[in-house]
């Protein structure tokens, strides 16, 4: 049986340095580094938690032809607009879905980062 499921992120250098960003934008987020490469202390097996959701990162020690595609995304819901707007403006490096309201939502934005990751960000 399962004893959990998380989101998975592989880097290719920039993990701890990501970690270090998306923790800074969220109050009360942490991040942890569980292991590291002994030949290059790149992280191996680190974490961080936003809003309770763990996520596992990792370096690859291989390059790999692709990275981060949109069609898998961290979907957060915000308290206020002035958070939304906020973190889109932070983590937009990419502007997929501007900032705006639509029929489903009253508003979002979808937006990847400067390391390819895809947010979705919702007002609650």
């Amino acid at each position: 049986m399962a004893t959990s499921v998380r989101p998975f992120l592989m880097f290719e250098g920039q993990a701890e340095e990501a970690m270090r960003f998306y923790t800074s934008l969220f109050p009360g987020a942490e991040m942890t580094v569980a292991a590291r490469y002994p030949e290059t202390s790149k992280v191996m097996r680190g974490s961080f938690r936003i809003a309770g959701q763990e996520v596992q990162v990792t370096d690859s020690p291989v390059h790999h032809a692709f990275t981060f595609t949109p069609a898998a995304s961290l979907f957060v819901e915000c308290e206020s607009e002035a958070e939304l707007r906020r973190l889109a403006e932070a983590l937009g490096a990419q502007t997929l879905m501007p900032v705006a309201s639509y029929g489903f939502s009253q508003l979002f934005a979808w937006v990847a980062d400067k390391y390819g990751v895809s947010w979705q960000l919702n007002l609650a």
